[in-house]
């Protein structure tokens, strides 16, 4: 019997994809703009306005954790589609919000949604004919739509009034709904039945161990702990101004998209293990840079250097996960894995830096780096001889076909 086609990399599977991975993990990638408008409506302290931070991120990452084996399985448009509302609830509930505990309970309301919703997602990228394009492509677009959210929030919270950014993320759920359709399912053996074909799904699903999954939450610790400090040493050790390290910051995240296109070029032409293992490296030591240097240049080509690297280990990880494990759980349990640590990360960083200093944290991220890929170089191993089966096994059926 043939094996099940996985879905063509279509516009409209692109779109659906960068859509589903863009909300999911929305309130991350937004949540500097979200914290200045906690702490302004409500007159929250810095601790304050980090608490409401932390319970929708923490949100997102544990429904993330606890749905992935259900996103392995077919039903993942309604299942995102679920996500987007329960979401788009809890965005409205942060808009009325009226004193603090209503906000957080909203932000842990629509936390839970978008783990839904990028569990999903995430888990959709294996179930594609080209995993390391379905990531570049998914990630590139993330990247661009958020560049554009993080652009439009604030602009909402400041011409309409304190609150509506939320709204407008609302707004963001309802439009998605529509294009989330063409979510790719795991595909189905031709000839089976939807009960047997939901056993095979739960006996073929790859668990992932506790030490890669801590590994990966590690890695993005460190990697958000940074960059959420980035500009404010960038100030102060270099003397550049606000407006400087944030034309930086931004330009760098800008140009960083390069490390979408040379992440799987890269893969494909040195081996995933030799070339992640070279991006991971260059990474560290640019994050490790860029936090301890006092001059300017070197802050500018740490700062791109480090953006680059840090996508281009992201696509070629979400590749092989998706490689190792076609159902999807492996993606989107690391997607959880990647969201608690982003939730954690700045608390560790603030601990450190406020306690020994930059010189130490440089040294600290550099080492948390190493340390973290270690169990997703060893993925990338698996990863390779899983490819290689499966060229084995597909070359075959070509002779026969």
């Amino acid at each position: 019997m043939k094996e099940p086609k996985a879905s063509a990399l279509t516009f409209g599977v692109a779109v659906a994809l960068v859509a589903g991975v863009t909300l999911g993990n929305g309130g991350a990638n937004v949540m500097p703009v979200f914290v200045d408008d906690f702490a302004s409506r409500f007159r929250m302290s810095d601790a304050g306005a980090g608490l409401v931070a932390a319970a929708q991120l923490l949100a997102t990452a544990v429904a993330t954790l606890l749905l992935a084996k259900r996103a392995a399985r077919p039903g993942r448009v309604r299942m995102t589609r679920l996500g987007l509302a329960v979401a788009g609830v809890g965005f409205l509930g942060a808009t009325a919000a009226p004193e603090p505990v209503t906000l957080i309970l909203a932000n842990l309301f629509l936390g839970a949604g978008l783990g839904a919703v990028y569990a999903a997602a995430t888990a959709a990228l294996a179930a594609t004919d080209d995993a390391d394009k379905a990531s570049a492509i998914t990630i590139s677009g993330v990247v661009g739509v958020t560049a554009l959210l993080i652009m439009a929030v604030p602009e909402a919270n400041h011409n309409l009034g304190e609150g509506t950014g939320f709204l407008l993320m609302a707004l963001c759920c309802l439009v998605a709904w529509p294009l989330v359709r063409r979510l790719p399912d795991r595909p189905a053996a031709p000839g089976t039945a939807p009960d047997a074909d939901h056993r095979s799904a739960e006996a073929s699903m790859t668990k992932p161990s506790v030490v890669l999954l801590a590994g990966t939450a590690l890695l993005w610790a460190v990697t958000q702990g940074a960059w959420s400090y980035a500009s404010v040493l960038g100030r102060q050790h270099t003397g550049m101004s606000h407006s400087a390290v944030s034309a930086v910051l931004a330009i760098s995240s800008v140009v960083a998209l390069v490390g979408a296109v040379i992440g799987p070029a890269a893969a494909h032409r040195f081996g995933r293990m030799r070339s992640m293992a070279a991006f991971v490296t260059v990474q560290a030591l640019a994050m490790a840079l860029l936090i301890f240097t006092h001059d300017p240049v070197l802050f500018v080509l740490a700062a791109v250097l480090w953006q680059t690297c840090q996508l281009a280990v992201l696509v070629q990880t979400l590749a092989a996960a998706a490689l190792i494990d076609p159902t999807g759980r492996l993606v989107a349990s690391l997607s959880g894995a990647g969201a608690l640590g982003t939730g954690l990360g700045p608390l560790g960083v603030g601990v450190v830096l406020d306690g020994a200093g930059a010189g130490v944290l440089s040294v600290v991220l550099a080492i948390g780096t190493f340390v973290a890929s270690l169990p997703l170089l060893r993925m990338t191993v698996v990863s390779t001889a899983a490819t290689r089966e499966e060229r084995s096994a597909a070359a075959p059926l070509s002779e026969i076909d």
